[in-house]
């Protein structure tokens, strides 16, 4: 239980305005205010499309019942599994019946198998009986029926210290790395930005191109390298499930994704030339272990109990349901159509396909239900953009932008890049080598193409526009934001943000962008957690959002012309 400090603050407030009263005189007669000082600003005019927008977005909005139908009743939506196929068809279904047109799903891929968790439980049952908050990882074989077994606890710090344990993991459940401390909370864990913080955005630097800054990391490399052999070693002895202490989070928080497999030979995965990593989901994927993540205090006191000369047993059961009869992925994709330019393009988005912990709330059932509440606003309101305005609703972004990355290469064109040689074992925490420059192969809709807006950092409220270091938008935005500075979204910073969908599209030199969000709990509570749900929504802030993108993509779909790009990849 998280405890939380009261603060009691005594106020005393002494009116001590002396008031001297003197017989048969008068009190002197108040003076007239002054009048209020004329201003300059302009009525709003309630036929203004941005004010209608704000005033649809902000007091008729369906953005909530959208994502409560997405997060509640759907679920999860795990890349290939049932729920995310009734996701896209629930989507394309609720967008044609506010009048889209061309509401379709979009197959890409193949992807791999499916994967739905049916029955998990997971207790302590001797020395005493502990039930534990835990939760079995994505793609994870399930255990065939209750398994109860002792526990050790795997505290090596390196390659040399496994080897202590060698011999004595068959058979057991595994405690699979050392404890991580827990430490108090005197910070909220809900932010928003503040006026420092969006200062810093707004004079970060041009971004530079460069290799990954963790790549360059010794330790962090190092520490890749010991946990694929890690694994590795773990294979080889045999254990019954594996258990790992949530990454972070604690009071019950847990951090959850997808089982690992281990990879014949540990080469460098910041090395461009690496083959590609055999994934759980890949129907040629071999078996593995059971895996799970427990809570880090229940992690943490079985380590104690076994470190004090507890023999612990455990009990884990899990049951799990594979789907591989498609290997597709599919992406929601709806239009409002355009008139005089209706053969351009003005797309926006994010991505559908979350974790299974949680219900996928606020990755990214929120960029999801404001995506398609902008599209409604528009529909209510019957406006007519010039551009055709598309949506499109990602599957396959947790595995690494998949979906968004086919749809790309389908419709606009992708770099084509030299065939990659094998990459070895690393021996040493070298820096990795540069990749060598691609060529970009586009398709006739690359030039009809103007902007993709993407939403996918949680329920905070826009605050701006991270303008991918395409400082020609730089005007346009600051003009398009305006009617908004009261909402708090006024900041344009040149900076890139990665992580997400709209990179499919600026890697390929279409302008593609994301908006500046305010944290709320995005990573310290929510982001692929046990508590990314509906509740920890913030509905003004959807409002906001879905106002603005709204705003953003009528904007863009009414211009002379389509959105100013960068220098785009050598084409050909």
């Amino acid at each position: 239980m998280l405890r939380r400090n009261a603060a009691f603050v005594l106020l005393f407030i002494f009116a001590l305005s002396p008031v001297t009263s003197f017989a048969q005189q008068p009190s002197p007669s108040p003076t007239p205010a002054a009048p209020a000082p004329a201003t300059n600003t302009p009525p709003k005019d309630p036929n203004d499309p941005i004010e209608r927008i704000k005033d649809e977005g902000m007091n008729r909005s369906q953005v909530m019942q959208t994502l409560s139908y997405l997060s509640d009743v759907i679920g999860p939506r795990l890349t290939a599994s049932p729920a995310m196929k009734r996701s896209n068809e629930w989507t394309r279904d609720q967008l044609t019946k506010w009048g889209l047109q061309n509401a379709h799903l979009e197959a890409w891929g193949p992807f791999g198998r499916g994967w739905t968790l049916k029955r998990f439980s997971a207790q302590v049952t001797d020395p005493l009986t502990i039930p534990l908050i835990a939760y079995p990882k994505a793609w994870s074989p399930g255990t065939g029926g209750p398994i109860t077994a002792p526990v050790v606890y795997v505290d090596a710090k390196d390659e040399a210290d496994l080897q202590r344990f060698k011999g004595k993991l068959k058979g057991a459940i595994v405690l699979t790395s050392r404890m991580r401390e827990v430490k108090a909370h005197f910070d909220a864990q809900g932010t928003r930005l503040n006026e420092k913080d969006l200062l810093e955005l707004a004079d970060a630097p041009e971004p530079r191109p460069g290799a990954n800054r963790r790549a360059q990391n010794a330790d962090f490399r190092t520490a890749l390298q010991f946990a694929c052999k890690k694994l590795q070693f773990f294979k080889d002895e045999g254990p019954a499930v594996l258990v790992d202490a949530s990454r972070a989070g604690d009071g019950g928080t847990i951090f959850v994704q997808s089982a690992s497999v281990p990879q014949a030979g540990c080469v460098d995965l910041f090395n461009p030339n690496a083959p590609r990593q055999i994934q759980s989901y890949d129907k040629t994927a071999p078996p593995i272990t059971p895996q799970l993540v427990l809570a880090v205090e229940h992690y943490n006191r079985i380590a104690r109990m076994i470190e004090a000369g507890e023999n612990v047993k455990m009990t884990v059961d899990l049951a799990v349901e594979w789907q591989d009869a498609d290997p597709m992925g599919y992406n929601t994709v709806a239009e409002l159509p355009g008139s005089d330019l209706k053969d351009e393009i003005v797309m926006l988005g994010g991505h559908m396909d979350s974790w299974h912990a949680g219900t996928g709330a606020t990755d990214n059932g929120a960029g999801v239900a404001v995506a398609m509440e902008a599209m409604r606003i528009l529909q209510a309101l019957n406006l007519k953009p010039r551009r055709t305005i598309r949506i499109a609703l990602w599957t396959g972004e947790e595995q690494g932008l998949l979906g968004s990355k086919a749809y790309v290469s389908e419709h606009f064109g992708k770099l084509e890049t030299p065939a990659p040689a094998v990459a070895g074992p690393v021996a040493t925490a070298s820096p990795a080598p540069t990749p060598a420059p691609g060529v970009l192969v586009t398709k006739p809709e690359y030039e009809k193409f103007s902007s993709y807006f993407n939403l996918d950092n949680g329920t905070g409220k826009i605050r701006g526009v991270y303008l991918q270091g395409n400082e020609a938008v730089r005007p346009l935005f600051r003009q398009w934001l305006t009617p908004f500075r009261d909402m708090g979204a006024a900041t344009l910073s040149i900076a890139n943000t990665g992580g997400t969908d709209h990179l499919s599209f600026d890697g390929i030199g279409l302008p593609g962008f994301q908006f500046i969000q305010d944290e709320i709990e995005y990573d310290t509570r929510t982001h692929h957690s046990n508590q990314d749900v509906f509740d920890r929504i913030q509905a003004d802030d959807m409002k906001q959002a879905a106002t603005i993108m709204a705003a953003f993509i009528y904007d863009a779909a009414m211009r002379d012309e389509k959105l100013p790009r960068k220098p785009a990849p050598v084409a050909r």
